[in-house]
């Protein structure tokens, strides 16, 4: 059998948060099977199907109707994201979330960014260039970078300016000139907030040749599209990008740099990267602690009176991360900038919160083991490899209290970390 620590650390690398049974099933099956079994999972998703995606309630209010429905999306998407069996696929959608960074703040339009977080969903796993393709055409993404106001005219360089920079080649990679030219082949589009939908007006789109990385051609949004993912900085971009999120701040190796490289899919380059050596501590992101805590207990979100689920939602407000709501294009921090005392304050919070509705059977698990041992019954349910000798004395003056003991766990430094 497949060493249990290891098989735990991949297991909350990959998902939001592994149940003791699913390491158990990881353990039988070993890691390349457990990794393929979640990148290609057989089956529907049953989680999936018992959150479908929402019918938002109509506008007749602007302000107060527009603000439901974008808090109904965000209800919608946490209660998915712990429900969600596929959970590879479903942490890789909050991935790319964080990688096109698109806020409601501004966006404003519910069916906008339920659209765009389908369009996450959809291609979240394949190949990246689909991905691309549909997010240059997005009516949200469009929006939050100033994109409808992109017309031969009056260039606006927002959106092509974060194209290169923070979605596909990064920093050092082009030149303020190729944005210049990246703004005209992107003039033109414009959007329906009531259809949902974006669409090229020719009046307003410059359709001269353009020069953008040396190449000179009539550029459309899809033309600057296949140039950019044509440039070999692309992959390169995005298997760093998620090397940092998903296996820690050290640097990639370079071997498995170029294996994630030559990989056609994401699915397949995440593969690479989950298994290769070399991983470093990653502070999980407050909606990663969250819904892994939500799992774990066997909460639902969807199951929950409003009041409960605006208190979850005020706590992630508190932690500083937001679905639908990322701070800028650039997305939400990593590391270091989740563990500052305020943080550390919401999490113990949001844990007895989470531990005043842990069902029964959740607390009896942990109450069934004698006095001495209900730290080790803990952190088998939380997935936790081991507790410090200090946190170890902490949750063992409160044994006898399951609930007590529970809030401490989730709340405790080795709990923050996947």
């Amino acid at each position: 059998m497949a060493d249990r620590k290891a098989l735990a650390h991949l297991l909350r690398r990959a998902t939001f948060g592994p149940t003791a049974e699913e390491v158990d099933a990881a353990e039988r099956a070993g890691p390349s099977v457990t990794l393929d079994a979640l990148i290609s999972p057989a089956g529907d998703d049953a989680g999936a199907a018992r959150t479908p995606v929402p019918k938002l309630p109509p506008v007749v209010n602007e302000k107060t109707d527009r603000a439901a429905q974008i808090r109904t999306v965000g209800y919608w998407w946490l209660d998915r994201m712990v429900q969600a069996e596929h959970q590879l696929h479903e942490k890789l959608t909050f991935f790319w979330h964080g990688h096109w960074a698109t806020s409601a703040d501004k966006v404003k339009y519910g069916p906008l960014m339920l659209g765009h977080q389908q369009t996450l969903a959809r291609t979240a796993l394949g190949d990246f260039g689909t991905m691309v393709r549909a997010m240059v055409h997005d009516p949200a993404l469009i929006i939050w970078l100033d994109g409808q106001r992109n017309t031969v005219k009056a260039p606006n360089e927002n959106l092509a300016r974060e194209l290169m920079e923070l979605f596909t080649l990064g920093v050092g990679h082009y030149t303020e000139q190729d944005v210049r030219e990246g703004a005209r082949a992107l003039t033109g589009w414009v959007v329906d907030p009531k259809s949902g939908t974006a669409s090229l007006n020719p009046k307003r789109h410059d359709a001269k040749p353009k020069t953008i990385l040396g190449t000179t051609a009539d550029f459309d949004a899809d033309g600057f599209a296949a140039l950019l993912l044509g440039q070999p900085a692309c992959p390169e971009f995005i298997a760093r990008r998620l090397w940092l999120r998903y296996c820690g701040d050290n640097p990639i190796p370079e071997a498995v740099l170029a294996e994630a490289k030559r990989q056609s899919t994401t699915a397949a380059m995440l593969r690479v990267l989950l298994l290769a050596d070399g991983h470093a501590e990653l502070v999980k992101q407050p909606v990663e602690w969250l819904v892994g805590a939500l799992r774990q207990l066997g909460l639902r979100p969807g199951d929950m009176p409003e009041q409960q689920r605006k208190q979850l939602q005020g706590g992630l407000n508190q932690l500083g991360q937001v679905p639908l709501r990322p701070p800028s294009v650039g997305g939400w921090p990593a590391g270091a900038a989740w563990l500052t005392t305020s943080a550390t304050q919401a999490r113990l919070k949001m844990a007895q919160l989470l531990a005043g509705k842990a069902p029964q059977p959740v607390l009896d698990r942990i109450g069934a083991a004698p006095k001495g041992q209900r730290a080790v019954a803990l952190a088998r349910l939380l997935v936790v490899d081991a507790f410090t000798d200090r946190t170890r004395a902490a949750l063992d003056a409160v044994a006898g209290d399951p609930r007590k003991l529970l809030a401490l766990g989730l709340a405790s430094p080795e709990y923050a970390i996947a």
